[in-house]
């Protein structure tokens, strides 16, 4: 028993030293009013959130230093975020109606590891799966053809659908996968004449349009497209996917779709229910 007390005394005093070192992740506060900013020593090369009522979003064309947090009320989370160094940060995600801090001004210091070196001393009490499973993940890896074609595959139902002469837009449930949101479209041309597509945008719109001064609409730029057609001939259907950056809609928040035509006058209004 006396050769064993060296031994317990020298295994709680590594336990000690550990937890002394250990990292705490920061719990950030988000909710749908409000943009929190994150910004980060290096550009940011990927972020990911762990539930489907918090969205980060980040400049994927041009990588910065500062990403956005918007969260819909729901249960806590955690964000894991990659620098274009390979210096790995996670934090902890809380839906709050009130905000104490809206700028994060974010170090070196907090890393919690690099792709190269692995991980920092982090207390593991502290991580959640989502973080281990989302660390090997690499954006030059995901294969936006071969996702797309399976969508279309597997088309699900349109549940949103508006007929304007003559020309007919579909839109099916969105789908999550990783840190982006995948839209199955169809577009139908029963008219006479070909429609030719100037423009097909995606709104997050805020307030009533009767009401100018409360009335905004945010446009949602696609990160890919997949066979999004110039023109649909008479008589002719086809379907594309649309991939959009990860967000999130409040509670006065719609969706809304905008078709409109080259040389011409037709445009489709497509207001989510």
């Amino acid at each position: 028993m006396k050769k064993l007390m060296p031994l317990l005394s020298l295994l709680i005093m590594v336990a000690t030293v550990k937890a002394q070192n250990a990292k705490v992740m920061d719990t950030i506060n988000a909710n749908e009013q409000m943009t929190v900013s994150l910004f980060f020593p290096d550009p940011i090369r990927q972020g990911i959130t762990g539930s489907h009522n918090y969205a980060f979003s980040f400049n994927r064309e041009r990588a910065q230093y500062f990403g956005l947090l918007q969260a819909t009320p729901g249960e806590d989370s955690n964000l894991l975020v990659v620098t274009e160094n390979g210096s790995i940060y996670s934090f902890l995600l809380r839906y709050s109606q009130k905000l104490e801090k809206l700028n994060y001004f974010i170090d070196v210091s907090d890393r919690i590891g690099h792709e190269g070196t692995g991980p920092s001393m982090v207390s593991q009490g502290n991580l959640s799966m989502a973080d281990s499973d989302t660390i090997p993940i690499n954006d030059k890896a995901l294969d936006y053809p071969k996702l797309c074609a399976q969508l279309l595959r597997n088309s699900r139902p349109f549940d949103q659908i508006k007929y304007r002469d003559g020309v007919t837009i579909r839109m099916a449930k969105s789908i999550y996968y990783l840190n982006e949101i995948y839209v199955v479209f169809e577009i139908e041309n029963d008219s006479q004449i070909d429609f030719e597509i100037n423009t097909l945008n995606l709104y997050k719109v805020n307030g009533n349009n009767k009401r100018k001064s409360s009335y905004q609409e945010l446009i949602l730029a696609p990160n890919y497209q997949f066979k999004i057609p110039q023109v649909v001939l008479k008589g002719q259907q086809v379907q594309f996917v649309c991939v959009y950056p990860k967000f999130t809609l409040g509670a006065r928040e719609k969706l809304l779709v905008k078709l409109e035509e080259l040389n011409g006058n037709r445009y489709i209004v497509l207001k989510m229910r």
